[in-house]
């Protein structure tokens, strides 16, 4: 006997949450992150939520959350409403045929549905993706305030705490020289007790990588993330080929799609794919990409989108399925919050997050957090990338968190 698990009606609110301290890039800094967040029902009484996460609004690509909401209201919500969501690879096809493109809007819908067929069936998301193969995922933690002191003393916390042994700078928005000796701070501070990663988000050329990276890698960098334009594949390349081998290349915005999974690997353009629900279109194509990975011989990396607790469960279900060579994931951004939308959050322990397995996503949404941080609640416009903030290299004071 087949199961159908008809779609009812889908609903998405866009949320403004505060940081806990300014996060900043190489194109800017943000002081809140604001998801859109998915709420799908099944005729059987059953929900499901998804979301949808993107940093400084449209900044990172070509979506912003005022985009993704309108794309999933008007386009997607109706594509699916009566359709069996019990046929997810149907329902991606007739989200691709009512609107291109939009992989984040499309990845929160999926993400909700998944959760919604989860539940219905009483089982963990992970087990509709073929079974887990990890338990727990060591946990990495950005460093991005910009302050040398401020990166060392919240990195020795999280030591302490035994949350995180594994940090990632960001660069890129300083000279490089600046970067460099940033970076070279941060190393020395850190040396023999933590594994240290730099994202450069695209800020340089070809010419400024192959020149300041190595002795970023001889200071104790092991992991680089995209260090030039998501374009430049043949300066990926190159950097893959001869910067020296204690460390690897990480691409992620030059593999979004199977195609450019295929591109990268046909080139052997990096050693490692950051992979994001978000940007892959779902939690099933991110499986595409890993596996173009497996069978090229590339690593993946578990990355994120400072999402809330909902779409850091979906990738940690999604991540703990695959299979091939890890090199942990980053899904910290409950913690950058100043609070969550859920009544628990994924534990911490021993340096990783650990796996939920409760039904569908096995995490539970509070609806008055949801209302809390509603943007239409709050009258809050839409966000903005906070430029002179990125550039500037004085300390900052993070804001308080807001009082429950």
């Amino acid at each position: 006997m087949t199961t159908s698990f008809p779609i009812e009606r889908i609903t998405a609110r866009i949320l403004d949450i505060p940081t806990i301290r300014p996060h900043k890039l190489s194109f800017g800094a943000i002081n809140r992150q604001s998801p859109v967040i998915v709420q799908l029902w099944l005729r059987n009484g059953a929900t499901g939520f998804g979301e949808a996460a993107t940093i400084g609004g449209p900044s990172w690509n070509e979506e912003s959350p005022e985009s993704i909401h309108h794309a999933i209201t008007n386009h997607l919500a109706p594509a699916l409403a009566g359709q069996d969501g019990a046929r997810i690879e149907a329902c991606l096809a007739r989200m691709d045929l009512a609107c291109r493109g939009n992989a984040f809007a499309k990845s929160a819908v999926e993400m909700a549905l998944l959760d919604a067929v989860a539940r219905s069936l009483q089982v963990p998301v992970w087990q509709l993706l073929g079974g887990k193969q990890h338990d727990s995922l060591p946990l990495a933690w950005t460093l991005a305030s910009g302050d040398v002191e401020r990166d060392l003393a919240e990195a020795q916390l999280r030591l302490d705490q035994g949350r995180h042994r594994i940090f990632k700078l960001k660069i890129g928005a300083r000279t490089p020289e600046a970067d460099l000796a940033h970076v070279s701070q941060i190393a020395r501070g850190l040396q023999g007790r933590a594994t240290l990663t730099v994202d450069v988000n695209q800020a340089w050329d070809g010419a400024t990588a192959r020149r300041f990276l190595p002795p970023m890698i001889e200071a104790g960098v092991s992991l680089i993330e995209q260090p030039v334009a998501q374009w430049n594949v043949p300066a990926l390349r190159e950097l893959t080929a001869t910067l020296p081998s204690t460390a690897l290349v990480m691409a992620d915005e030059s593999v979004c799609t199977p195609h450019d999974a295929m591109r990268l690997a046909r080139e052997q353009a990096c050693h490692v794919f950051s992979l994001k629900v978000a940007k892959h279109g779902g939690l099933l194509r991110t499986r595409q990409v890993a596996a173009i990975a497996q069978a090229a011989d590339i690593g993946w990396y578990g990355g994120t989108m400072l999402e809330t607790s909902i779409g850091s469960a979906a990738s940690a279900h999604v991540f703990a399925t695959l299979g091939g060579r890890h090199h942990n994931c980053e899904l910290f951004g409950p913690q950058l919050l100043v609070d969550d939308i859920v009544t628990e959050r994924m534990p911490i322990a021993d340096f990783a997050l650990q796996l939920p397995d409760g039904p569908g996503l096995g995490v539970e949404v509070d609806p008055a957090q949801l209302d809390r941080f509603d943007r239409a609640r709050q009258g809050l416009q839409p966000t903005h990338i906070d430029l002179a903030a990125a550039a500037s290299s004085a300390p900052v004071s993070a804001p308080a968190p807001s009082a429950r």
